[in-house]
């Protein structure tokens, strides 16, 4: 597994990733990710200040997975928003996600942020258990609008 900066080259790849993952879970539908106009150019949409957005390649240099952050408008000071984490379910359960999900944490605190907050499904179990296992904390409601309306469980992380 190789950790890396998304490129401009990458876009199309990730954009792949994110659908097919999404599709997988039956997330292909409006109030998801799917529709992000910015999901065709991620490595635009994170090539700002204070988000980045990093990708999995195997050992044949496939892109397996990625993810990223971003600011979160909230009513929180200094929140980060988890966004577009998904693997392939050829690199999952290898301690990939893990790592990422911890590069991703540190990338965070380096900026600044004292707060990471999430979206998911509880039908994506593995990325339960994994945002579990770092140390969020399930919410009983969404914390600011994410534009995910169909999300159905919400994890906030501080720090």
């Amino acid at each position: 597994m190789h950790l890396r900066a998304i490129e401009s080259k990458d876009n199309h790849a990730t954009a792949e990733l994110v659908r097919a993952v999404l599709t997988e879970y039956g997330a292909n539908r409006p109030g998801f990710a799917w529709q992000d106009p910015s999901l065709d150019s991620l490595y635009e949409a994170y090539d700002v200040d204070k988000s980045a957005y990093y990708v999995l390649e195997d050992e044949n240099g496939a892109i397996v997975g990625a993810g990223g952050y971003a600011p979160f408008n909230c009513e929180l000071k200094d929140c980060a928003e988890l966004q577009k984490m998904y693997l392939y379910p050829q690199a999952r359960g290898k301690g990939w996600g893990r790592q990422l999900i911890e590069h991703l944490l540190q990338q965070m605190q380096q900026t600044g942020y004292r707060h990471c907050y999430l979206e998911t499904l509880a039908s994506m179990r593995e990325a339960v258990r994994l945002y579990e296992k770092q140390g969020f904390q399930c919410l009983s409601q969404p914390l600011g609008d994410s534009g995910h309306s169909a999300c159905d469980q919400w994890y906030l992380r501080s720090w």
